[in-house]
Formats: C-alpha cells, sequence, structure tokens
C-alpha cells in the first residue's frame, strides 16, 4: 500500500522513472512493489504520502466513553499536583467494570486534550511598560533543606516590569506582616517604587472583589501602598496572564535556583544567598526585548524613573490578646512572656516577620523574636523579677530562670550566694536592682564587692548606694517676718577671752559666772 511507503522509496520511484526512464513493468521489478502503488507515485507528483484514519473504532470503549470524560474532565480540574496519572484513572475505570486495554484509553485521552486544547486556546496582546511603571507581586512554595530538615518555604516574588529586574525572598509563612517585610525589601533592594502594582486577588491584600476592577483593599494593605506612593491593582479572578512577567518568573527562578534542592544552615543565610543570585542573574542575561543589553543595564537606566525609597513601613500586624496569670501571652501556637504588671489587663500584639512587640496602653511590655514552632514557650526572666520579690524561692526552679545565662560577675556573687540559707533572697535583691539602676550599674557592683573577697547583697547594695548621684537639697522658702533685719556676725575669737591657762597646764575660763564655768570644764574634759 502506498501509505506505508516511506520518503525514501518514493524519490527512488520518480528518480527511476523521470531521470532513468525505466518503466513502470521495470521499477516494480527492481523495488519489488506494485504497478497500482508506482502508477499512484508518477501521477500524483507528491513526494510524501500520509495516512490519517477517519474514525477510529473503539471496540471494547463504546459505552464506557462517557464515564472516561467524566473522569478527564474531574482530574484536569484539581490542583496540578493533586492530579491523577492516566494509569491511574484507567484502574479507576477498570473498576467500574471497564475490561478494555490501556492503550484504548490512551487514545482516547490524547484525543480528548487535543480537542479541549483547541477550544480553550486563546490569543493575548503583548504588554509594554514604561520605565518605572509598574511592577508585579506573587507567591510560590519552594522546598528546601535548613539545618538539615526538610521545609516548605514560602517565596515572595516582585518582578519590574520594564527593565525584568526581579529580587525573591523566602519566609516561613504567606502572612500580612510578610507582605509588608518582602515590599520594604524589595524597593531597599532596588532603591525605589514603581507608581503601580500588579497583584493577584491576594487576601492579605484584597477584602472583597466587585464588579470589574473595583475591589476594596485591606486597611493595613493600604496604608503600605500610600506610605510607598504605590497604587495596587487587582488581576482578574484566574486570570494569571494579566501578570505573565512574575508567573513566568516562579517557574525560572524554581528551576535555576531552586533546583538540586538548596541546602542552607538559617533562612538568613539562603535569603543573602538569593539576593546576590538575583544580581548575578540580572548581569549576564540579556534583555528579552533590547538586544545587546543586559538586564541589569536596562535596570540601571529605570532606577532614575523610580518613586524615592520612602524608608521602612511600620509594617506589624496587630492581634488583640490577653494575659494569663503566669504572664505569657499567646500568639500563633506559642506563648510569649511580657511584664509581670501587664497581668490582668487587654494587650495589643504587634506581630512583624521577625519579631513580636507587646504593648499595652501604648507602652512596650514585651519583645521578642519570633518563633515559627509550634507549643513553645519564650521567655524573657527579666519579666519575672518583680515577681519574685515577693516570691523568691521560684528563682531556683521558675521555668523562666532555667538556663539564664547572666553576666559574669553577677553569675559569680550568684554561685557563691547558694551556699548561703537566704541566698536565694540576696540574689532577687540584687536582680531587683536592676529594674531601678540599670544591668551595668549593677554588674559593676557585684564585679567590685568580689574585687574586696565579698558577696554578701547588702555590701552590694551599698556600693550601688554610694554611687547612685546623691538627690538636691530641698531648698526652704523663709517667711518675710523670719528675715533677721540685720545677720549676726560670727566672730570666733570672743571664745579665745574664755580661756586661760592655770598652773597645771589646763584651760580654764576667766568668767566667774556659771556659764563660763560650765565652759572651762567642758573644754579640760
Amino acid at each position: 500500500m502506498f501509505w506505508m511507503l516511506v520518503v525514501e522509496t518514493i524519490a527512488k520511484i520518480r528518480r527511476l522513472s523521470l531521470v532513468q526512464g525505466k518503466s513502470i513493468k521495470a521499477i516494480c521489478r527492481e523495488l519489488k512493489i506494485s504497478r497500482k502503488v508506482v502508477r499512484k507515485v508518477l501521477r500524483s507528483d507528491e513526494t510524501e504520502f500520509r495516512y490519517e484514519r477517519k474514525q477510529q473504532p473503539y471496540p471494547r470503549m463504546g459505552a464506557w466513553r462517557e464515564k472516561l470524560d467524566g473522569l478527564l474532565s474531574a482530574n484536569s480540574a484539581k490542583p496540578q499536583r493533586e492530579r491523577l496519572t492516566l494509569i491511574r484513572i484507567y484502574e479507576e475505570l477498570r473498576g467500574f467494570g471497564y475490561d478494555g486495554s490501556y492503550s484504548s484509553v490512551w487514545r482516547h485521552a490524547q484525543n480528548w486534550e487535543e480537542q479541549r486544547g483547541s477550544a480553550a486556546a486563546e490569543a493575548y496582546i503583548p504588554l509594554s511598560f514604561a520605565p518605572g511603571e509598574a511592577y508585579q507581586f506573587d507567591w510560590s512554595h519552594e522546598v528546601v533543606l535548613l539545618d538539615g530538615v526538610t521545609v516548605t518555604v514560602k517565596v515572595a516574588h516582585m518582578r519590574l516590569c520594564h527593565s525584568r529586574m526581579f529580587f525573591v525572598r523566602a519566609y516561613p509563612r504567606e502572612t500580612q506582616e510578610m507582605v509588608f517585610d518582602a515590599h520594604d525589601r524589595a524597593f531597599a533592594f532596588f532603591r525605589g517604587a514603581c507608581t503601580r502594582g500588579i497583584y493577584d486577588n491576594m487576601k492579605t491584600a484584597v477584602d472583597a472583589i466587585f464588579i470589574g476592577r473595583d475591589r476594596r483593599y485591606n486597611r493595613r494593605f493600604a496604608q503600605m501602598c500610600g506610605h510607598y506612593l504605590v497604587e495596587p491593582e487587582a488581576c482578574t479572578p484566574a486570570s494569571g496572564w494579566e501578570k505573565g512577567q512574575v508567573e513566568n518568573q516562579v517557574g525560572l527562578v524554581r528551576e535555576r535556583f531552586f533546583t538540586p534542592r538548596l541546602r542552607f544552615k538559617t533562612l538568613e543565610d539562603l535569603n543573602g544567598w538569593l539576593a546576590d543570585k538575583c544580581v548575578s542573574y540580572a548581569k549576564v542575561h540579556r534583555h528579552p526585548e533590547q538586544d545587546g543589553r543586559t538586564i541589569w543595564e536596562v535596570f540601571e537606566e529605570e532606577r532614575g524613573s523610580f518613586i524615592p525609597y520612602a524608608g521602612r513601613f511600620d509594617g506589624f500586624h496587630c492581634v488583640p490578646a490577653s494575659v494569663s496569670k503566669t504572664c505569657t501571652v499567646r500568639f500563633d501556637n506559642n506563648k510569649y512572656s511580657v511584664l509581670s504588671s501587664a497581668v490582668g489587663r487587654p494587650i495589643e500584639i504587634h506581630a512583624y516577620a521577625d519579631r513580636i512587640v507587646i504593648r499595652q496602653d501604648g507602652v512596650v511590655v514585651g519583645e521578642h523574636a519570633r518563633c515559627f514552632g509550634r507549643n513553645e514557650v519564650i521567655y524573657d526572666p527579666w519579666h519575672y523579677v518583680p515577681v519574685l520579690a515577693r516570691k523568691p524561692g521560684g528563682l531556683r526552679n521558675g521555668a523562666p530562670f532555667k538556663n539564664w545565662v547572666l553576666p559574669s560577675a553577677m553569675e559569680k556573687v550568684r554561685r557563691k550566694l547558694k551556699a548561703a540559707d537566704d541566698g536565694d533572697r540576696q540574689m532577687v535583691s540584687i536582680l531587683t536592682c536592676v529594674l531601678s539602676d540599670g544591668l551595668h550599674a549593677v554588674e559593676a557592683a557585684c564585679q567590685e564587692a568580689l574585687d574586696h573577697g565579698v558577696s554578701s547583697a547588702a555590701v552590694i547594695l551599698n556600693i550601688l548606694a554610694r554611687r547612685r548621684d546623691p538627690a538636691p537639697g530641698t531648698i526652704l522658702s523663709i517667711p518675710q517676718a523670719l528675715k533677721l533685719a540685720h545677720e549676726p556676725i560670727a566672730d570666733c575669737a570672743r571664745y579665745d577671752s574664755l580661756r586661760r591657762t592655770n598652773s597645771h597646764g589646763t584651760h580654764r575660763g576667766s568668767g566667774t559666772d556659771g556659764h563660763a564655768e560650765a565652759l572651762r570644764d567642758a573644754i579640760s574634759l
């Protein structure tokens, strides 16, 4: 059959007939093919023949087509990571009673994909942006090894639409405070901001979606945009092509930066490495639209069109909370200690990307480095020192004071006082002075006491008292009626007339009255 002929056989038939002038019979004898095939090739003047089956028979698929189409449609609607392979779909179809082969299912799935792809194909308009006009922002999830532990980190992506310069940074969460920190670090990295920011409808930015482009943005997110003078713009839902540059960047960064799997000690080490990679990539790769120029060169030129960097935005996420009787507050599945004076009253937790600040009536009552574990308790022992004044026994077994590292001199005093019966009480009195005199002053007093070979709390408190600045004396207000018209003149020479030397060498007064005699007796004694 002619459809079995390869291109080389067709070329041989044409050369034997048209160049060498051989007959059809001779060609058939030499190539061992039928006259019908040779005539078909010579009459058509074609150099290639293709056969396409007009209708694919499904001897066993028949009644199972609709069921298979339903399984394929349901599978395509799932997220990419949850989709089943075709062999799994074939196994599910067999569970319903299908007894055909896998090849029939595969052919039907290929045809279904082609029809679906042609129906879903759309045309797009290429976009062009002026320098400093817009940037695009998005998140991705990547897997890395931190300190030997496999961790899924959330990576913030920002891409400048004109120069294609990008910035990426990894975070343990995808929360609002992380969004604020990512923007601040990106604008500091770029040394400026664009006039417009393009986002998807992430919950940390958009509270409500209305008709068209109308959105109600989160109050704190709107504050951040106002701080950096950026106009936010949200894409149409499920229309990732509206921020296609950053969508493509996610795949590029995953392929070039996170493959093979990265290994770092800490998240800060990873982010430092990522920032360096952003710069090195931009310096060696060409701009996709401007021939002969790198991304870095176009970015350097675009910097002149940026809005100047406005400084760090106070990007925290505020959460109200209550203080427990153990002087702790709960946030993000962890507990943090606060000052004991805050117990019993409401507080506000200001959660930043890297720290937790706890305020009560505008006053900071606690500040800690943020913990991203679960069910952990983070103590600051100084928060519990006022409680120790009433319960000094807690110093020995209290949870906040386990593994408490004090300055060297204070730690030496603490070890010496452990041998005393009232050592805990003495140490508590020393620690309490830190709240009024400061840690440096108490440390210096402890060192001075140790230099003299003593470690008593009384001695250390005495040293602190001597070092304090004396309080200014109180100036009395004397009424006008009590003021003297003539101030007395002090003349100590008058007492010399009361003194005389007797024959025994003792001093005697010269007067004869009782007062003079008393004065002589006092002087002689």
